[in-house]
C-alpha cells in the first residue's frame, strides 16, 4: 500500500499549482492592463498558455517526447499590439520553459537580406544568432519575397529562415507579422512556412471607445489628462480620424498626443504670464486637440496621422 501511494504522487500533476507557480497569470493580467479591448487576441494567448502548461505537464508525466511547434503568424494593422503581445509572449515561453532566455528580437527585411551576393546568408546568421533561445519577431515579414525582381536576394533570407525553424525549433521561436491580406498571399507563395507556423492570431482594429481609453491611458503614463471638454473634442477626433488615410490606430492616437501636447506647450507659454500649477501643466484642452487639420473641412492630403 505505501509503495503505491508513492506511485500515485508522482504521476499526478497539480495544474492550478502549475499555473500559479510558472507567472503566466502576471504575465496575462500585464497583458489586460497594458492593452485595451483586444478580446479576441487575449483568449488566443490564454489558450496557447493552457496548451503549452498541458503539454509540459505531459511531458513530466512521459507522455510526449516532442517539442509543439510554437511558431506564430501575427495579422493586422498597423498600432493594433502586435509588438506588445511578442514582447508578452516571449516572456510567457520563457516561463513556461520553452525557450532559454525570453529575449524579443525584432527585425524587418532590411535585417535581413541583403544588397550583393553572399551578403544575405551572413545577415540573416547573425540575426539568428542573435535571436537563439528567445523569439524573432519579422515585421511585414512578406517584404521577405519580391518574385518580381529577379536579383533580390529575400528567397535566400527565406530559405535559412525555413531550414533553422524546423530544425532548431526548441530553441527558436518564430513570429511572422504584417498586414492580413499580404500575408495570406505571402504563405500562398511560399507554404513552408505556413507548414511550420501553428499559431495565427489576428489583430482586429479598435472601436473608437477603445481607441479613447488608450488615449486616456496614454496621457496618464506621462502624467497628462484631459478636460471634460478636450475629452468629447478627442473622441469627434478619433471617429473623423479613422475614415482618412493612414490611420493606424494605437500608433496615430500616440501620435495625436504627441502634437496636443505641443500646442499645449505653446499655449502656456503664449497666453499664460503668471505662475503655473501642476493641473496647468497637465491639462490637455479642447484647443489643444480642435487646432488639428484632422477638423478642417477638407484636410490637406490626407496626411500621415492628420497633423
Amino acid at each position: 500500500m505505501p509503495q503505491q501511494a508513492q506511485q500515485s504522487v508522482e504521476t499526478t500533476v497539480d495544474l492550478a499549482a502549475e499555473f500559479r507557480e510558472s507567472g503566466v497569470a502576471e504575465i496575462l493580467d500585464e497583458l489586460d492592463r497594458e492593452l485595451t479591448g483586444l478580446k479576441p487576441v487575449k483568449r488566443r494567448i490564454r489558450e496557447t498558455a493552457a496548451l503549452l502548461l498541458v503539454e509540459r505537464a505531459r511531458t513530466r508525466l512521459g507522455l510526449t517526447t516532442e517539442t509543439p511547434t510554437l511558431h506564430m503568424s501575427f495579422t493586422g494593422n498597423p498600432g493594433t499590439g502586435k509588438t506588445t503581445v511578442a514582447l508578452r509572449m516571449a516572456n510567457l515561453l520563457h516561463r513556461l520553459g520553452y525557450v532559454r532566455k525570453g529575449h524579443l528580437v525584432s527585425v524587418t527585411r532590411d535585417d535581413l537580406v541583403g544588397q550583393y551576393i553572399g551578403h544575405t546568408a551572413p545577415k540573416t546568421k547573425e540575426v539568428l544568432k542573435k535571436a537563439m533561445g528567445g523569439v524573432l519577431f519579422i515585421d511585414e515579414a512578406y517584404y521577405l519575397y519580391r518574385p518580381d525582381n529577379e536579383r533580390d536576394y529575400g528567397q535566400e533570407a527565406i530559405e535559412i529562415l525555413l531550414q533553422v525553424m524546423e530544425n532548431q525549433r526548441d530553441d527558436l521561436v518564430v513570429i511572422l507579422a504584417g498586414y492580413t491580406d499580404r500575408m495570406d498571399r505571402f504563405y500562398q507563395s511560399n507554404p513552408g512556412f505556413r507548414s511550420r507556423i501553428a499559431h495565427h492570431i489576428d489583430f482586429p482594429d479598435y472601436e473608437d471607445e477603445e481607441l479613447l481609453a488608450i488615449a486616456e491611458t496614454m496621457l496618464a503614463r506621462q502624467n497628462y489628462a484631459f478636460d471634460a471638454e478636450a475629452k468629447a473634442v478627442m473622441a469627434d477626433y478619433i471617429r473623423i480620424r479613422r475614415t482618412q488615410p493612414h490611420f493606424a490606430n494605437a500608433r496615430s492616437i500616440r501620435n495625436a498626443l504627441d502634437r496636443a501636447r505641443l500646442r499645449q506647450a505653446n499655449r502656456l507659454f503664449e497666453t499664460v504670464g503668471g505662475p503655473l500649477t501642476a493641473q496647468d501643466l497637465s491639462a490637455i484642452r479642447a484647443s489643444d486637440i480642435s487646432a488639428s487639420r484632422v477638423f478642417a473641412a477638407k484636410p490637406a492630403g490626407g496626411a500621415e496621422d492628420g497633423a
